[in-house]
């Protein structure tokens, strides 16, 4: 073969090798680049991960906390009512006087015979001192409105009483009211925490069929109330909206008259 046919086919085996090479070199740097991009990608994934796995265990910390200080307020809620029923039977151990709790209200049912003579709706002295011990207990739990709930049994008043009574709905209210005056006159509790209820003959505990059954009806009820539903704020006297005045016509002064005309 002659020398210069050598001399082309090297050299074209050259270019070949050549362009093969750049070509290979920049295919090279294209699969670098693309496995460089996924890698900054994977690697602002893992980023992005990382804080949103830091923002969830901050929220699934704040959410323990959340859970541990409602069960703590829970707990401390029970010991309270627990406290306070518990204070109130030692204070009231009596059998004219019984306790019971229901939803978080607590209720002290007074029987009549201790605060009041038949058809009368003067406390005695008997139902002032139970009524002094309520409140005492009372002062320890300021944020609890109070109603007092006046009850009878079924028997009807056949005459006006002493006290001017004529039937068992206005008794129950007016030994209520009684109550409710000590306690805010001579015991003082803020008269805002304090509600006086009637209830006359018509919410039985007892089987008013029975001496024993009517004598447990008739009763003063002290329902000491939730905190959740207590509200002690007193709203604000809205102030008088101002009247109108209406206009009134312009009066002329008498000298703007026009002069009669001369004869």
């Amino acid at each position: 073969m002659p020398k210069a046919t050598w001399i082309f086919a090297a050299g074209l085996t050259g270019m070949v090798v050549l362009f093969l090479g750049v070509f290979q070199l920049r295919e090279f740097q294209r699969v670098a680049a693309e496995s460089q991009a996924q890698l900054a990608a994977q690697t602002a994934s893992a980023a992005a991960l990382t804080a949103t796995n830091a923002t969830l265990s901050a929220q699934l910390g704040a959410a323990r906390d959340l859970v541990a200080e409602l069960q703590q307020a829970v707990e401390q809620a029970a010991q309270r009512k627990s406290s306070m029923e518990a204070e109130f039977r030692a204070a009231l151990d009596s059998k004219d006087v019984t306790i019971s709790e229901l939803q978080g209200r607590l209720t002290v049912d007074i029987l009549d015979r201790v605060l009041f003579d038949s058809g009368e709706a003067i406390l005695k002295p008997e139902g002032e001192t139970v009524l002094s011990k309520v409140a005492q207990l009372l002062a320890q739990y300021p944020k609890r409105q109070l109603q007092i709930i006046g009850h009878t049994d079924n028997v009807p008043i056949r005459l006006r009483t002493a006290g001017g009574f004529t039937d068992n709905w206005s008794l129950s209210v007016g030994r209520a009211l009684a109550a409710v005056r000590f306690l805010e006159t001579r015991a003082g509790v803020d008269p805002h925490r304090l509600a006086a209820v009637g209830c006359g003959e018509f919410r039985p505990l007892a089987d008013n069929a029975t001496t024993e059954g009517r004598a447990r009806n008739r009763r003063i009820a002290v329902v000491v109330l939730p905190e959740e539903i207590s509200d002690l704020s007193t709203p604000k006297p809205k102030a008088p909206a101002a009247v109108p005045t209406p206009p009134t016509a312009p009066v002329e002064p008498a000298d703007s008259k026009p002069a009669p005309a001369a004869p």
